[in-house]
């Protein structure tokens, strides 16, 4: 018995390769200076559907991300390792989202697909490291919810039930629950797949073009900016019947008002006694100023 799947993924910048470039002056994240990536924990989420797929084979994984034009790249690559449909939401009035604008726009989406029996995501994005908009996406849904997954113990198609192994502090707890389902996925479990060869020839154009000024930044491009190659489905606010006053900005309650560029530099150089003693009165010292403790 096949499964309709829902996976939510997102281009983020590679906080791995931080540099001096990485804020503009006005203390934004400068994301043109930091290259592009599948946040990680969605490729374990994508993984995650594609074994549930291959244990269920007429299962369907859709997938789907928000984002300017560039952000097709994942849909390209999730398409590579086995995803049966992808589609881009992409809009100026997404700009400035936070995760509960985002969450809102994603359930849009969903229900635009139709009805499902999972959807699953990463714990969280490394660019904002929140954990929320899956949640809240599945509380918009009004759908049950498992979060930090890192297995699944057994999936019941016909009586609609799944358990899961979830990781809390200290151990794991498995958790049963009735289809539909919301998962965010953590990096333990669901190593992800190579692309496939034969896939990644047979979807290497599905790209959504736009503009030369289309950049990975805030400045998302109208749907209809982009060439739709009937491959890589492209949908804007009214596509998925969004209300305006509850997408990007206008529809999000966080607002950040300043961001702070911390560089630590070293102010001089010290000599600990290497005893017992002095290894006591350096911890204590670190204590006292909330270095560490």
């Amino acid at each position: 018995m096949g499964l309709n799947i829902v996976v939510l993924v997102k281009q983020v910048p590679d906080t791995k390769n931080v540099t001096g470039k990485a804020m503009k002056d006005d203390g934004t994240v400068n994301r043109a200076a930091l290259p592009a990536i599948f946040n990680p924990e969605d490729l374990h989420a994508l993984e995650a559907a594609l074994r549930i797929k291959d244990a269920h084979p007429d299962t369907r994984v859709n997938v789907i991300t928000m984002g300017p034009p560039a952000a097709a790249q994942v849909l390209k690559e999730s398409l590579f390792r086995g995803a049966d449909f992808v589609a881009l939401i992409t809009d100026r009035k997404f700009a400035g989202a936070d995760t509960l604008a985002t969450s809102y726009a994603l359930s849009c989406a969903i229900r635009k697909i139709g009805a499902v029996d999972l959807v699953l995501c990463g714990r969280q994005a490394i660019d904002g490291d929140t954990a929320q908009v899956g949640p809240q996406t599945a509380e918009k849904l009004g759908m049950n919810q498992i979060t930090c997954v890192s297995d699944i113990a057994e999936l019941d198609a016909k009586k609609r039930t799944i358990s899961a192994r979830r990781s809390i502090e200290g151990g794991f707890e498995l958790v049963k629950a009735k289809l539909p389902v919301l998962l965010t996925v953590t990096d333990e479990g669901f190593e992800p797949r190579p692309p496939s060869a034969r896939r990644v020839m047979m979807y290497k154009n599905a790209v959504a073009s736009a503009s030369n000024d289309a950049s990975y930044d805030e400045c998302y491009m109208n749907a209809s900016a982009c060439a739709d190659d009937d491959i890589i489905a492209l949908w804007d606010i009214a596509s998925i019947k969004a209300d305006p006053e509850a997408c990007g900005l206008a529809g999000s309650p966080t607002k950040v008002k300043k961001i702070d560029s911390v560089v630590l530099t070293a102010q001089d150089i010290r000599m600990v006694d290497a005893s017992e003693s002095g290894i006591a009165a350096l911890v204590h010292e670190l204590i006292a100023d909330h270095t560490i403790g």
